[in-house]
């Protein structure tokens, strides 16, 4: 009985004391559309848009392996606004003085289908110059080293005064 009693007593305290951690913060300043617009029109600066789905195995890992990256997110964090967009919700939302809605021809939210040019793979990060420029989409899982020159380039304005690819050829990575 005495062990059973030790037995309980130590599975409440570690009940206990695990209660009292701070849940994970995610590295990245994630924001939604809606913190978007306000602090843009406060201050402009590219903006990165993560679209996802609940059951994407590879959004998951991405978000574990490159987004959790100290330098991805520093970097995102100083040079981005960052917005998670779950293409599948059903909500509708303004984009840059835009209403998207959901399609359901597509099953995805319209902003996602704009975002990605309806090509919907996920996850798909979306680069912008600003916020009503072209999106750039680049699908798939990109690791740190993978997502570094294209952050770069919109990051630090490059693309105000090169393409892409005149712009990879002198790349140098440091990730």
């Amino acid at each position: 009985m005495q062990k059973v009693i030790v037995f309980l007593s130590a599975i409440l305290l570690l009940v206990f004391a695990t209660s009292f951690r701070t849940p994970k913060k995610d590295k990245i300043n994630w924001m939604t559309v809606s913190e978007l617009q306000a602090a843009y029109s406060k201050n402009p600066k590219p903006v990165l848009v993560d679209v996802y789905t609940h059951w994407c195995t590879w959004c998951k890992v991405m978000d574990k392996e490159t987004y959790s990256n100290e330098k991805v997110a520093n970097y995102i964090n100083e040079h981005y606004y960052a917005v998670r967009l779950d293409a599948e919700n059903k909500d509708s939302v303004t984009w840059d003085g835009k209403k998207f809605g959901y399609n359901t021809n597509y099953k995805a939210n319209e902003l996602a289908l704009y975002l990605t040019s309806g090509q919907m793979s996920f996850p798909t990060t979306v680069f912008l110059a600003d916020i009503n420029a072209q999106p750039a989409p680049l699908p798939g899982f990109l690791k740190p080293g993978e997502i570094e020159p294209p952050l770069k380039y919109f990051g630090d304005g490059f693309y105000k005064s090169q393409n892409f690819q005149d712009y990879y050829k002198t790349f140098n990575a440091s990730w």
